[in-house]
């Protein structure tokens, strides 16, 4: 069992930046693939980034890719998401998940585990 927390959110103008953080309960942090998620009001859950186990590699939606920088800190078993050059149609709320499966994990069906969510609101 692993349970997730978010934080980071909050109001930003376009242009700014935020860091979003998602500590992990329990010692196996490490063992799983984390992603970062985003819905916007009206909209499915879409994917934004996701990191390997031990963070040898990183990969993003086409919507974020040069923009937002997803880490992991396995000490501290946390998952960071650094989003720079924000744009209104960023606004959502940002969840963090995990899962067991090994690889390029993008399909929400894919994760087991989610948090509650951090709101990102980003003003023109």
């Amino acid at each position: 069992q692993v349970q997730l927390v978010e934080s980071g959110g909050g109001l930003v103008q376009a242009g700014g930046s935020l860091r979003l953080s998602c500590e992990a309960s329990g010692r196996t942090f490490s063992s799983y693939t984390m992603g970062w998620f985003r819905q916007a009001p009206g909209k499915e859950r879409e994917f934004v980034a996701g990191i390997s186990w031990i963070g040898s590699y990183t990969y993003y939606s086409d919507s974020v890719k040069g923009r937002f920088t997803i880490s992991r800190d396995n000490a501290k078993n946390t998952v960071y998401l650094e989003m720079n050059s924000l744009k209104p149609e960023d606004t959502a709320v940002y969840a963090c998940a995990a899962t067991n499966v090994d690889g390029v994990v993008r399909t929400v069906s894919s994760y087991k585990y989610w948090g509650q969510g951090t709101q990102v609101t980003v003003s023109s």
